[in-house]
Order: C-alpha cells, then structure tokens, then sequence
C-alpha cells in the first residue's frame, strides 16, 4: 500500500501554494485507495491547467504522478489559468467561468454512485462562482471517500475577482471537510 501523510477515509482537503505536492498527495491518495480497493466506483477529476510561469510548471495533473486505472472514470477539464492568461480582471473572470462551466458539464457526465471521489485542483472549477462549492461538495458526499486538493496562497493574486471567488470557495472547502491537510511552503 502506499504510503500517505494522512488517514483515507471520508473528505479531505490538501491545501498549499504551488509546487508543495498537492497533487502528489491525491494521487498517492488514489493509488492507495485503488490498491486496498480496486478502481470499481473511482472518480478523477482533473481540474488542473498547466502553465509555465518563469520556467516553472503551475499546476500539474494526476497523470504525473501516476496512472489512473482504465477502469475508473475521468472527467478531465481542459482548463485555463485565468490569472496568468487573463490581461484584465474581466478577460480573467471569462477564463473562469469557462471553466465553470467545463466542470459543470463533467460532473453531470460522472457516474451517480461513486465509492472514492479524488478531485485535482478543486477550486479552478469555483473561481467564477464559489456558490458552485455545494455542487461539487454534493456530488463527493455520494462516496465513501473524497480527497481534493486546492490551491491556497496569495503569490497569484489577492483582491482581483477570481482570487476572491477562490478565497470565497475555498473557505467553503474547509469547512465540509473532515480534515484538512496544509502543506507547507518550500
């Protein structure tokens, strides 16, 4: 079994700014479960854009750190990074709610009885709208099982409309989950 930093059992949330291994704890988080498990009721969903930003990768997905059994199912979300490629807070916020609507759409397509739900990059599927928590928190409240990781710093911004959609969701985050796992800075 693989080795995890905290329990597996019902929702958590891994939090850190960029580059702290969030997405390595959920995919260990899922290899762990599909090891003790199987991948019978798994779902992944890839939430995460990739952007460099001075020679850096932002953001990765599940599929760097390992591979998510075929016989699971994964919505993947071609998203942007609305901050990073947005030039004002309006092309921004379109950005985001871009993706809202992407994650929308893959969580009506995702199956309706889950047994772990593993989300990458939860609140890219939020900036544009925070109140859309309930949606996704709902939809992993049907599993046994739910581990998510987001973003938390304040390195890509504060006070423009997307951060403070994503502050907003992820507070929300925080509390429906059982525990929250805080992965420090480098």
């Amino acid at each position: 079994m693989t080795e995890l930093s905290f329990p597996l059992a019902g929702r958590m949330l891994v939090v850190g700014p960029s580059n702290v291994g969030k997405t390595r704890s959920t995919a260990r988080a899922l290899d762990a479960w599909v090891a003790e498990h199987g991948p019978a009721g798994v779902v992944v969903f890839e939430f995460a854009p990739e952007i460099e930003r001075d020679g850096v990768l932002l953001g990765g997905r599940i599929a760097r750190f390992t591979t998510v059994p075929d016989a699971a199912w994964q919505g993947v979300l071609e998203a942007r990074a609305p901050r990073s490629e947005g030039e004002t807070d309006a092309a921004a916020l379109a950005l985001a709610e871009r993706n809202v609507a992407g994650a929308d759409r893959l969580l009506e397509a995702a199956p309706s009885d889950p047994t772990a739900v593993f989300v990458n990059d939860a609140t890219v599927a939020l900036q544009a709208d925070a109140s859309r928590t309930d949606r996704l928190t709902g939809y992993c409240d049907r599993a046994d099982v739910a581990v998510l990781n987001a973003f938390e710093s304040d390195e890509l911004g504060v006070d423009d409309p997307v951060s403070r959609n994503e502050r907003d969701a992820l507070d929300r985050l925080r509390s429906w989950a059982d525990r929250v796992v805080e992965l420090p800075s480098p």
